[in-house]
C-alpha cells in the first residue's frame, strides 16, 4: 500500500536554503544578450553595456588586458554577448581575440557620432553610440552599422606588402620634392629623379659644395627605397604572374586588385563590386527630382586607383574590349572637342566597367574571350601531329 507524505505550510524540509533562492535569483537575472560598445585606445578601452532591453550601463574604462578579463566574466554571465568597435590604426587583433573568447564581434566603419553638431567629443559618448546602433542592428536594421569583413591574418599579410609597396612609393616621392625645392631655394634647378646614381653624379660640377652635400643625405635614403621598392615589386609580380592576363593588366595591377578584394567571390554582384570601389555615382533625390553627381569614392582607394590607371591601357592595347567598343568613340570625340570633364566621366565608367569584368573572370562568371579581351600571353596553339 502506497504512503504518502503532506508536509504543511510551516514544514522546512522541502523549503529551498537561501543560497539556492540565490542561486534562482541569478539564474533568472541571466540576461539573453550583452551588447557592448568599444571605443578602441592603445592603452585604454571605453565599454558601454546593455542588457537586453534595459538601459546602458554607465561607461566604464578598462586597460586592454583588463578588458579581456572582464569580458570572459560577461560570457559567463549571459547567455550571448555581442560587441563592436570602429575600425581604426590597431587593426583587427582585438577581433580575433574576442571571437577566440566566443563573443560575436563586429568591426564597423568609422563615423562622426556627433549627428547633431553639439562640439562634444569623448570616448564615454563613442561608446554610448556604438552600443546603441548595436542594438538597432541586432534587431534587423542593416542601416545602423556599417559592418566591415574582417581579412584572414594571410589576406592581410599579403595585402600589407602592397600598401608598404604603395607608402614607400609617397615617401620617396615626399623626399624628392624635398631636394628639389631645397635646390630651387638656392637658385638650382634638378632633373625628374634626380637622385640616380647618373644624374647625381653629373651635378657635382654644377652645383655647389654645400648643396650637393645636403642632397647626397636624402639621395642615401632614396636610392635605398629604390632598392626597396623593386624587391617588393619583384615579389608581388612573381606572386601574380601565374594565369593568364590580359594586354595592358600588368602583374602588378593583378596583383594589387586580387591582394585588396581578398576573396572576389564574397561578391555577390556586380553592384557590390562597383560600391567597393567607391566608383559609383553619388545621388540626390526626392521627390520628382532625381540627380546623380560625381562618384562616391566611399570604397577601396587602392583598388579605385589601379582600376583607373588600367583603364588607360584599356584603350590602347584592347581595342576589342566591350567597354571599349561601346566607350571608346565617345572618349575620342570628348577629346577632340576638349570635354576634360565629359572624358573623366567616361574613363571612370570604363574603370568600373573593368574591375566588374575583372570580378567575373576571377570568379569564373566569364572568360577573356567572352569580353573580347586579348591575352598578353596568349597559350601556345596546339599542333597537330602529323
Amino acid at each position: 500500500m502506497p504512503h504518502y507524505i503532506f508536509t504543511g505550510s510551516n514544514s522546512t524540509k522541502n523549503k529551498p536554503s537561501a543560497g539556492a533562492r540565490q542561486g534562482d535569483k541569478r539564474i533568472a537575472a541571466r540576461p539573453q544578450c550583452l551588447k557592448l560598445g568599444i571605443d578602441v585606445h592603445w592603452t585604454q578601452y571605453t565599454v558601454v553595456a546593455q542588457a537586453d532591453g534595459a538601459s546602458p550601463r554607465p561607461a566604464r574604462r578598462f586597460t586592454p588586458a583588463g578588458f579581456l578579463a572582464w569580458v570572459v566574466a560577461q560570457r559567463a554571465e549571459a547567455r550571448e554577448v555581442h560587441s563592436c568597435y570602429e575600425a581604426g590604426a590597431f587593426g583587427y587583433v582585438l577581433h580575433r581575440k574576442l571571437v577566440a573568447l566566443g563573443i560575436k564581434n563586429v568591426v564597423v566603419r568609422p563615423r562622426d557620432w556627433d549627428e547633431y553638431h553639439k562640439k562634444v567629443k569623448t570616448d564615454r559618448r563613442d561608446a554610448l553610440a556604438l552600443c546603441g546602433m548595436l542594438e538597432r542592428h541586432l534587431a534587423g536594421n542593416t542601416e545602423a552599422l556599417c559592418v566591415i569583413r574582417v581579412p584572414s591574418e594571410a589576406e592581410e599579410q599579403s595585402r600589407g606588402q602592397t600598401r608598404q609597396r604603395d607608402s614607400l612609393v609617397k615617401d620617396r616621392g615626399r623626399i624628392g620634392n624635398r631636394g628639389l625645392g631645397t635646390a630651387r631655394y638656392y637658385g638650382f634647378d634638378l632633373p625628374a629623379r634626380w637622385w640616380r646614381p647618373r644624374a647625381f653624379v653629373r651635378l657635382a660640377g654644377e652645383l655647389p659644395a654645400h648643396l650637393y652635400e645636403t642632397l647626397a643625405r636624402w639621395q642615401a635614403l632614396l636610392l635605398e627605397m629604390d632598392r626597396q621598392i623593386a624587391a617588393l615589386t619583384a615579389l608581388i609580380e612573381a606572386a601574380a604572374s601565374a594565369g593568364e592576363r590580359p594586354a595592358g593588366v600588368g602583374a602588378l595591377t593583378a596583383g594589387t586588385l586580387d591582394r585588396e578584394a581578398g576573396e572576389w567571390r564574397r561578391f555577390q554582384n556586380r553592384r557590390e563590386v562597383a560600391s567597393y570601389t567607391g566608383l559609383i555615382p553619388g545621388e540626390h533625390s526626392s521627390g520628382a527630382s532625381h540627380r546623380q553627381g560625381a562618384i562616391t569614392k566611399h570604397g577601396n582607394r587602392r583598388m579605385r586607383t589601379a582600376a583607373i590607371e588600367t583603364a588607360w591601357r584599356l584603350l590602347r592595347f584592347q581595342p576589342g574590349y566591350h567597354a571599349v567598343k561601346r566607350l571608346g568613340p565617345a572618349l575620342q570625340q570628348a577629346r577632340l572637342r576638349g570635354q576634360s570633364a565629359r572624358r573623366r566621366k567616361l574613363l571612370v565608367a570604363l574603370a568600373r566597367q573593368f574591375v566588374v569584368d575583372w570580378w567575373r573572370l576571377r570568379t569564373g562568371r566569364a572568360s577573356p574571350a567572352q569580353l573580347g579581351l586579348r591575352l598578353a600571353h596568349p597559350p601556345p596553339v596546339p599542333v597537330a601531329s602529323p
